[in-house]
């Protein structure tokens, strides 16, 4: 017969290496997340391709690894560089819109503190459709009254109704008689931001008494300006810029909303609309002149840097001339350059590791 002491030696004895054996595992689970060895992404569908053609470049070019980009959209990116600090939180996140006051509080909040916001360059927004039809020549005021959930009354007076514009000829009588159908990006999408910013609001206070709101009800206007309609007019298309194209070849009626640089990367298939008079072209986007343009970011965990190898030398190749320079691989993507002096001095500040 087994004695007492002889089973609570044994149990006893389990029992350490059991917690032995747990610790050794909870250590090598934490050393191999302390030992992540490669930049982390996230972010903007439009910055993406840039993002991933930089990474490729530094994966290539030196002795770190390539980064790991991934397309979360402008929220969903932000929302994830915001959660912490720490090898289990991406230390980059693309944007193609600058940071929201509250998005910045939310990070200050969960200790991301050091923030280095850099400015990439500028894109236009485009409304494209098929090559296989005529380009259409919209103002920005057509585009709200065509997607806008609640518009000015037709019959007069300040009132709002449901939508009820069906083709674009409703909406403007110089328009074809075409049913209006827009793909666009989910609420998520920086672009789906910056169109309802420009685009959306731009046509919208074209109306004088709804300008008005702006200062006497400012609720009330974003409501009004920035809500899109939901009757399945304008369809969420996700985050994948290249389904859009698939769809409007499919369909030569419909628009599809994206960046310029996409389209100058799918111009064999898909064509610009005109916007106020103004094409979406290199230079109309550069001057300003095409009305639905805007800046393009990404933000760095300036505590990570030290700590995931290669953070401040990825910042470096990003901001070189042979990269996002006029005559740089990034031009060749799509990107519009920033002015010469607006570029060295972000250079010269991200090289520095200015936070915001």
């Amino acid at each position: 017969m087994i004695s007492t002491s002889l089973v609570e030696a044994f149990v006893f004895k389990k029992t350490l290496v059991l917690a032995a054996l747990s610790v050794a595992i909870v250590s090598t689970g934490a050393h191999a997340a302390a030992a992540r060895d490669y930049i982390s992404i996230v972010g903007s569908s439009t910055v993406y391709p840039f993002a991933t053609v930089v990474a490729e470049q530094f994966g290539k070019t030196t002795q770190f690894k390539t980064p790991k980009v991934e397309s979360t959209g402008s929220g969903g990116g932000l929302k994830l560089f915001c959660a912490g600090v720490g090898v289990e939180h991406p230390d980059i996140t693309n944007a193609s819109r600058r940071i929201k006051k509250s998005e910045f509080d939310k990070c200050q909040k969960n200790g991301v503190k050091g923030i280095i916001e850099v400015k990439v360059g500028y894109d236009g927004i485009v409304l494209g459709q098929s090559k296989a039809t005529t380009p259409k020549n919209l103002s920005r005021k057509d585009i709200f009254l065509a997607l806008a959930k609640d518009v000015p009354d037709p019959q007069g007076g300040e009132k709002l109704v449901a939508n009820p514009y069906k083709t674009w000829k409703d909406v403007n009588p110089s328009l074809p008689a075409k049913a209006i159908k827009v793909l666009g990006p989910p609420p998520t999408s920086g672009t789906r931001d910056a169109f309802v910013e420009l685009a959306l609001e731009g046509g919208c206070k074209t109306v004088p008494w709804i300008k008005a709101l702006k200062d006497s009800d400012k609720n009330a206007y974003k409501a009004i300006c920035h809500t899109i309609r939901e009757d399945g007019v304008f369809v969420e298309a996700g985050e994948n810029d290249n389904l859009i194209v698939q769809k409007l070849e499919a369909n030569p009626n419909a628009f599809g909303i994206f960046g310029f640089s996409f389209l100058d990367q799918n111009s064999d298939k898909v064509q610009g609309s005109i916007v106020g008079g103004v094409a979406p072209e290199f230079d109309s986007i550069a001057d300003g002149s095409y009305p639905i343009s805007r800046s393009l970011f990404f933000y760095v965990k300036k505590a990570h840097v030290g700590s995931i190898p290669g953070i401040k030398e990825y910042l470096a190749e990003f901001t070189s001339e042979k990269a996002w320079g006029p005559d740089g691989y990034l031009s060749d993507k799509g990107l519009i350059p920033m002015p010469d002096a607006e570029r060295k001095q972000m250079h010269d500040d991200v090289n520095a590791l200015k936070p915001m």
